[in-house]
């Protein structure tokens, strides 16, 4: 049986984030560990559920268990200049291939003051973005309806990258309509999301409904990056 969250559950998380924020050393979270296990239960039950209500509108994700769309909390330090042993923030990434596929999928990232929702593809490889691109040069009409519909842009704006490209790659059209559909190293969405939205009721149905909006960019991208895996 699924359980319930309450609000003042979620807010245990970021909570905790915050603490670890500020104590990120192995004695204070040893004497909180207590705390960690409690939070983590209740961040489990936020993936579960988030996993869930994605599959109401996309089947591919139904399989999917908790550990299939979460990480480890401790950081590998071996080759960072910050040797923090703990995360300071948790994701759930739910993607249908599972979380280290080039398949896209949907992202709910909690940390404090930069908490978001992001769907789409992230580190795609080279050979791939130059299949993609070509991709939607060919069909500009269907991604142009899917990322400038007034309703996926009154969510996610006209951001279509974290990593836009300052020129246009080579071999492709120079007079394109819209050449910012092409300088994208990654073809990734996301909106912010408040703190304080997660101390209210229905939190989790405004981030479905945003998810939800996004599930034609995500096809799109996947109909072409499903043919390298």
């Amino acid at each position: 049986m699924q359980k319930l969250l309450s609000n003042e559950q979620v807010s245990l998380i970021l909570d905790f984030l915050s603490q670890i924020r500020d104590n990120n050393n192995r004695p204070w979270f040893l004497a909180h560990r207590d705390e960690y296990d409690h939070v983590k239960d209740v961040f489990e039950t936020v993936a579960s559920q988030f996993i869930m209500r994605l599959a109401e509108f996309d089947e591919s994700v139904r399989h999917l268990t908790v550990k299939d769309c979460t990480y480890r909390f401790y950081r590998d330090t071996r080759f960072s200049s910050d040797k923090s042993p703990y995360k300071r923030h948790m994701g759930i990434y739910v993607s249908a291939q599972g979380k280290k596929s080039f398949h896209g999928g949907y992202y709910l990232h909690f940390e404090p003051g930069h908490c978001m929702l992001a769907v789409g593809c992230y580190c795609l490889p080279t050979n791939i973005l130059k299949v993609l691109r070509q991709v939607i040069v060919d069909d500009v009409e269907t991604f142009s309806s899917i990322v400038e519909n007034p309703a996926f842009k009154s969510v996610y704006g006209s951001r279509l990258t974290m990593t836009p490209l300052k020129v246009l790659p080579a071999g492709l059209p120079r007079d394109f309509v819209h050449p910012e559909y092409l300088k994208c190293k990654d073809y990734l969405v996301w909106t912010d999301l408040n703190d304080k939205m997660f101390s209210l009721n229905g939190w989790m149905d405004e981030v479905i409904c945003q998810a939800r909006l996004a599930k034609p960019f995500l096809d799109f991208l996947n109909d072409v990056v499903d043919d390298y895996i």
